[in-house]
């Protein structure tokens, strides 16, 4: 079992780009993402320890990109 999670801003309202961010990691690679609510405006994607894809001034990730790094970080 791969530990995968998705950390995101409820406050911030990022709670449905997570659940559909996941849905596609569970359909695209097969993998569960454990979703942790936060606050702060934080959106990270970990793979273990290593944070594979988050939020950052002026750039949010898309689904496809999260995706991508988290297939490239897996390999």
């Amino acid at each position: 079992m791969t530990d995968l999670s998705i950390t995101y801003c409820r406050p911030c309202g990022y709670e449905k780009r997570a659940k559909e961010v996941a849905a596609l990691l569970r359909e695209r690679l097969g993998l569960d993402a454990v979703l942790v609510p936060g606050k702060g405006g934080i959106f990270e994607v970990k793979l273990g320890d290593k944070v594979v894809a988050k939020r950052a001034k002026g750039h949010f990730p898309d689904a496809g990109e999260i995706v991508a790094a988290v297939a490239a970080a897996r390999a």
